[in-house]
């Protein structure tokens, strides 16, 4: 992709659309994104020089405690998660990995840290870096991932191309629609856009906008039912992505908001409980170029 495209699709909107579908007439496909990552305490982390240990041990927390708090919650849903992995947890933490495969998680690739960004390197280490990441992810799911979220969602203009060389089927950087987008790269190569969130987001809901969880309970509460009303009225289906930490929603007092918004989100008929591959192939059915 080169800087003068207006991204790599072309502009569409949402009222001129066929009609989307998704299984079983569901309205909402709910996607839910726990970030599941790892950072080295031997770098630097938010800007402050090594070692951050506070800031590291907060993340830490949500590894060693707060995600099984979440998988708690997720069972009791019913839900499968579409983990954005960063592939040391692979190596540094797997008993998290165990405990995802016995729930059928999907895993994106997520880079190799958060401690470090793939786009900040030269194409060729970009790409090696790009592919140790869903190789050691493979080696420990038995599965190559489909899909990838950048850390930070930072690209660079190499970045699609590489992900498409790798096999990469979907990208959730690209937060900006309701419905998954179709993107065709100057190779030739195809990719979609399953939009991540950077609204229902703890990071920024929590860390940048100091919301409560009540706040963020509602603010799920109250897009679930504008989304649904609009799918309905117009005829069509929409994507709903909630994206998480654990080392944010999973400690104690905001689980609990996070579980009575869950609830209201799936006690409707019309939520399809699904991942990102699942999304994408729903999509490729109905949706071409």
């Amino acid at each position: 992709m080169t800087p003068s495209k207006y991204g790599p699709f072309a502009y569409s909107a949402i009222i001129d659309r066929p009609a989307l579908r998704w299984p079983n007439g569901a309205r909402i496909a709910l996607l839910v994104a726990p970030n599941i990552e790892y950072f080295h305490l031997d770098l630097p982390l938010q800007g402050v020089a090594e070692p951050n240990v506070a800031a590291w041990a907060e993340r830490d927390y949500g590894n060693r405690v707060a995600v099984f708090r979440m998988m708690e919650v997720f069972d009791r849903h019913g839900l499968r998660a579409t983990v954005c992995l960063n592939s040391d947890v692979c190596k540094y933490h797997p008993r998290i990995i165990e405990e995802g495969m016995k729930r059928r998680w999907e895993w994106m690739g997520h880079g190799l840290t958060n401690s470090s960004f793939p786009c900040d390197r030269p194409k060729d280490e970009q790409r090696a870096l790009v592919r140790e990441c869903l190789d050691t992810i493979a080696k420990s799911t038995g599965a190559r991932p489909k899909g990838w979220l950048g850390p930070g969602l930072r690209e660079n203009w190499d970045t699609l191309d590489i992900l498409a060389e790798e096999g990469i089927e979907y990208v959730c950087d690209w937060c900006n629609d309701d419905q998954p987008v179709n993107m065709t790269l100057e190779s030739g190569k195809k990719l979609v856009a399953v939009q991540y969130s950077q609204q229902l987001n703890d990071f920024g809901v929590f860390l940048r906008q100091m919301r409560t969880p009540e706040e963020f309970r509602d603010m799920i509460c109250r897009s679930f039912d504008v989304l649904l009303r609009e799918a309905e009225k117009a005829d069509t289906a929409k994507v709903m992505t909630i994206a998480l930490h654990p080392f944010i929603t999973g400690i104690p007092h905001r689980i609990d908001a996070l579980d009575a918004a869950l609830e209201h989100v799936c006690r409707s008929d019309n939520v399809w409980k699904t991942t990102g591959s699942e999304i994408v192939a729903a999509y490729r059915a109905q949706v071409r170029d």
